[in-house]
């Protein structure tokens, strides 16, 4: 009786260990299928995205010149377009700064309400992004809506510089 209990003990030990290890498996190849079809962030990829990408205008490029910040902002905009994250990871302190400065320095010219919001709008979606790709479970399609975000609200703010200086054009015809 007692080698019957402990073939049968051993029986369902056997069976316990086979269904945890099967389950094993397939949490494993979830995880798999989950990480082959989640985006990864590449330049092509970001090239992808459909939205309005403005360039200034000539004169806003002779405004914007001496806007030491938005010529660094653009630049940086650029590599993250080629998918280059290192500025937009970088310590949240060091972009803080950079959009303190960005704000500060804005030309007299074109300091008007619609684009010191637009300025904002930058800001916020830069420190969202920032969020997003410093913390480890955030996922790359979540990483990749941020990316959008920062390139769609520079965007507008170019297109709102460029709408600012064609109403500043008009205006000066209508009085002369």
């Amino acid at each position: 009786m007692r080698s019957v209990n402990l073939v049968i003990a051993l029986i369902i030990g056997c069976l316990l260990f086979s269904c945890s290890e099967s389950e094993t498996k397939t949490a494993d190849i979830d995880t798999q299928d989950t990480a082959a079809s989640e985006p990864a962030i590449s330049s092509r990829v970001i090239e992808g995205f459909e939205y309005d990408d403005y360039a200034l205008s000539r004169e806003a490029m002779e405004v914007v010149g001496e806007w030491e910040k938005y010529q660094e902002l653009a630049i940086q905009i650029d590599y993250l377009k080629k998918a280059d994250l290192a500025f937009f990871n970088s310590d949240k302190k060091l972009l803080e700064d950079f959009i303190t400065e960005l704000k500060a320095n804005m030309p007299e010219r074109i300091t008007t309400n619609p684009i010191i919001s637009r300025v904002s709008i930058i800001e916020t979606k830069l420190l969202k992004l920032n969020e997003n790709l410093t913390i480890s479970n955030i996922d790359a399609a979540t990483k990749l809506e941020s990316i959008k975000e920062v390139l769609v609200a520079f965007s507008n703010l170019t297109l709102q510089i460029n709408k600012k200086l064609e109403f500043d054009l008009y205006n000066s015809i209508e009085v002369e």
